[in-house]
């Protein structure tokens, strides 16, 4: 993907930042999830920055499927500061396997409602059991820093006395309920961390991210702004499954791989960090009509049908706070209009 010129641009930007790049300098990073939405620009960029600022940091790409690694960090392969490991993090690992370890980020996780409803067993345990296994992992290494990322689920459902969620707001979740599979075992991760921070004195920093979208989306995300930027990308009809008037925060992937390394380097220990900008925030009919305007189609509705019910979020207002993180410095560097264009465009070029 870093043969598209805007692509590229926005992974430069990033490794622009003025951040604290030294302490990754001939230290290593070991990325879960590393071929999501997340985990593949935030590989991009540690390895641009290996490139530009000549940081020598080893990058190990944790996931499941080599062919997809092969596929999406082909380039990658013969640099010696970049590592695929094919490891289910539902299973133990075993330090010996690894070089001294810097940093470890944990973003392997179903973070699409179908996921949520027809996989709930290993939505949870991605959560929990990988947590566990990771943190155990780090601890055993001795890495200077674990990065948890949390999600803005795990504050529930607005109780109408909050116009934005900030990092001590605790709402609503019915855990009785296969929906709540996600946002349980998210919080229970985080509970993980803070235990592992305590027992084991492992540094932990918890970035909790919002609705992220980008182009390096997968094809099968069925999150309602995924499927809409997959219908604007063909040129097809925009269809909405509800009323849309759900209002929620949104985060273009490179806004969001710049607030997780903020977080990551500039984050106080066992602190939490929303990442978000009320720029990107938008009611769901309002994105549905913007992304339909941008690729010159319509929206149209639809009824869900029982599996796609089954994974929905009932939140119908979720806006973060970020003032926590801007007073780290951080800022977007994208609003919703101009997030949703670059990622059209990528995706034209790159998808079609």
């Amino acid at each position: 993907m870093l043969d598209n010129a805007l692509y590229e641009h926005d992974v430069k930007r990033v490794v622009s930042m003025e951040l604290p790049w030294e302490q990754l300098r001939n230290s290593s990073v070991v990325i879960a999830g590393s071929t999501g939405l997340i985990g593949s620009f935030l590989v991009d960029v540690v390895m641009q920055a290996n490139a530009i600022q000549n940081l020598r940091c080893k990058v190990y790409a944790l996931g499941r499927s080599e062919a997809k690694a092969r596929q999406r960090f082909g380039d990658y392969y013969g640099s010696e500061w970049f590592d695929f490991v094919s490891h289910d993090i539902n299973r133990p690992m075993d330090p010996g396997l690894f070089g001294p370890v810097g940093y470890v980020v944990h973003l392997a996780s179903n973070t699409h409602p179908v996921a949520y409803a027809t996989d709930p067993i290993g939505t949870i345990s991605a959560n929990i059991l990988g947590t566990y296994n990771l943190l155990e992992f780090a601890a055993a290494k001795g890495a200077a820093r674990f990065a948890f990322a949390s999600s803005n689920e795990i504050y529930g459902e607005n109780r109408g006395d909050k116009e934005f969620f900030d990092e001590a707001y605790c709402g609503y979740i019915d855990s009785n309920t296969l929906r709540a599979g996600y946002p349980e075992s998210k919080r229970c991760g985080e509970a993980l961390c803070q235990a592992f921070r305590r027992q084991k004195s492992l540094e932990v920093v918890i970035p909790r991210l919002t609705r992220s979208y980008g182009p390096t989306m997968l094809m099968s995300d069925t999150k309602a702004i995924s499927q809409f930027i997959l219908k604007g990308v063909r040129g097809e009809n925009i269809v909405m499954k509800s009323a849309g008037t759900q209002y929620y925060s949104y985060t273009y992937v490179a806004d969001a791989v710049s607030g997780l390394l903020t977080v990551l380097l500039c984050g106080s220990d066992g602190e939490a960090y929303n990442i978000a900008d009320e720029s990107s925030d938008i009611r769901l009919k309002d994105l549905a009509g913007l992304i339909a305007g941008m690729s010159g189609s319509e929206v149209i509705f639809e009824v869900p049908d029982d599996v796609e019910s089954a994974g929905y979020s009932r939140t119908t207002k979720a806006r973060l706070d970020g003032t926590k993180l801007k007073a780290l410095g951080w800022r977007p560097m994208y609003g919703i209009r101009e997030g949703l264009e670059r990622t059209l465009n990528i995706l034209k070029s790159n998808v079609l």
